[in-house]
C-alpha cells in the first residue's frame, strides 16, 4: 500500500503506511454499491434505467437507441449509433 498523492512522509515515519479502516472488496453490499455508482453515471450520460429490467439502460438520441445490459461482471452493448457506443 502507498501513501495518497500529497501526503508527505516525515524521515522518522519512513517505511509506514497509510493504515485501511475499511474495504469495500468482499463485503456482501460492495456488489450493490457498485451497481448504485455504476447506475448514476449512466443516468448522468443520458441513460434511463429500464422498468422492466433493473439491469438495463436504454439511451435514445437522434432516432437512434443504444443498450447496455449488465449481468453479474459482464456488460453487453448495442444498438444502431456507433458514436454513441464509441464514445461509451
Amino acid at each position: 500500500m502507498e501513501l495518497p498523492p500529497g501526503i508527505k512522509q516525515s524521515f522518522e515515519h519512513e517505511g509506514r503506511v497509510c493504515k485501511l479502516k475499511r474495504a469495500l472488496y468482499g463485503l456482501k453490499q460492495s456488489p450493490r454499491a457498485w451497481f448504485g455508482r455504476f447506475t448514476l453515471a449512466m443516468k448522468t450520460t443520458g441513460y434511463q434505467q429500464s422498468n422492466a429490467d433493473h439491469t438495463l439502460f436504454v439511451k435514445h438520441k437522434g432516432g437512434k437507441v443504444t443498450t447496455l445490459i449488465v449481468y453479474v461482471d459482464d456488460m453487453i452493448l448495442t444498438g444502431d449509433d456507433p458514436e454513441e457506443i464509441r464514445t461509451l
